[in-house]
């Protein structure tokens, strides 16, 4: 199993679209949540994804079809 840290930035238009809901059951990846701030106006979320690296990377390459910016996250960003 692996684990990565990532960062979402959701588009305004996609804040209310279930893409963390989508990305486990699509790619069967465990999505822990850290830390968010989503708003009317603003969305992002700091997750650790945890599966296989192929399904975390397809799953990431169909968020970022999405609309949504990923960045990876290490270190204190991670800790709940």
């Amino acid at each position: 199993m692996a684990k990565r840290g990532v960062m979402f930035t959701f588009p305004t238009e996609m804040i209310r679209e279930p893409i963390i809901y989508n990305l486990g059951r699509r790619f069967d990846v465990v999505t822990n949540i850290r830390r968010a701030d989503v708003s009317e106006d603003k969305g992002w979320v700091v997750l650790e994804l945890e599966g296989k690296e192929e399904d975390i990377e397809q799953g990431i390459a169909w968020v970022v079809t999405k609309g949504v910016r990923v960045d990876p996250v290490i270190g204190d960003a991670l800790e709940g």
